[in-house]
């Protein structure tokens, strides 16, 4: 790992979701910058794969079984993380799940599934995170949403409302706590190619003129790629970033230019 600028020497990193494509290369990059990284999962087999690798290349890393839906979970979590690798100073929350299907198809108990991952999940992390960032006052929180919960997306109706509900939660959060040295922003991907993507696009019945759809309609050409998010995460997380709290920024390719 020589070569890289070391942002995160002496830091401990937190990645939910750490064992999926967004996860793991924001957990592969962090280790890169010096951090000591959980790798949380709720599949652990995944995210002991990411942690053997960045141990594999000489960095730190711990992979750590989470359902972040399960509030005793997380404090398991948090309490292993603490005492394995530290005091946490960077709390990313990129852990979500999908269905994709018109609102009026779908049903009550996924609504319950779907907030308990992308909205509720969230809330836990920080819950648990920002008592011990509040004491030492200083931590950085990163939450990934999506470009759905600012503009809409079809067949993603409650998926899109959680996001949005994050991106606000987000911003009162950074309120709250701008006095205590911590900042909260928020990281918006766009179409990425990722295992949550595959499954959209199989919903859609045809998946190769969908994404030729997405292609053609992303002023850059492409549909993103998982390495496409470390950059703006690890911004958002770093002391290049002391003065940046409560602001969301679109990874997307320029699908989306809204304000």
């Amino acid at each position: 790992m020589s070569g890289v600028t070391k942002r995160f020497d002496g830091k401990t990193v937190i990645v939910t979701g750490g064992g999926g494509g967004i996860g793991g290369a924001t957990s592969i990059r962090f280790a890169q910058e010096g951090a000591r990284v959980a790798v949380l999962d709720l599949n652990l087999e995944a995210a002991e794969k990411v942690a053997a690798a960045i141990r594999g290349n000489g960095g730190v890393a711990e992979a750590i079984r989470c359902d972040i839906a399960d509030r005793s979970s997380v404090d398991a979590a948090i309490a292993a993380t603490e005492a394995k690798l530290g005091p946490i100073d960077v709390l990313v929350n990129n852990a979500g799940w999908d269905i994709f299907r018109p609102f009026v198809k779908t049903e009550p108990a996924q609504w319950d599934k779907l907030i308990a991952i992308n909205l509720t999940g969230a809330l836990h992390m920080h819950h648990a995170v920002l008592p011990g960032m509040v004491e030492r006052r200083a931590g950085r929180i990163v939450n990934v949403a999506s470009d759905a919960g600012r503009v809409g997306s079809s067949g993603e109706a409650v998926y899109a409302a959680c996001k949005g509900g994050l991106v606000a939660f987000s911003k009162t959060i950074a309120r709250e706590h701008a006095r205590q040295g911590i900042t909260v922003n928020v990281v918006c991907p766009g179409p990425t190619d990722t295992a949550l993507f595959a499954v959209f696009k199989e919903g859609a019945g045809n998946p190769e003129k969908l994404e030729e759809a997405f292609r053609r309609s992303i002023p850059l050409g492409r549909i993103g790629q998982p390495d496409d998010l470390p950059g703006a995460i690890l911004f958002f997380a770093s002391d290049d970033a002391r003065y940046v709290t409560g602001q969301v920024l679109s990874v997307s390719g320029g699908l989306t230019m809204s304000g």
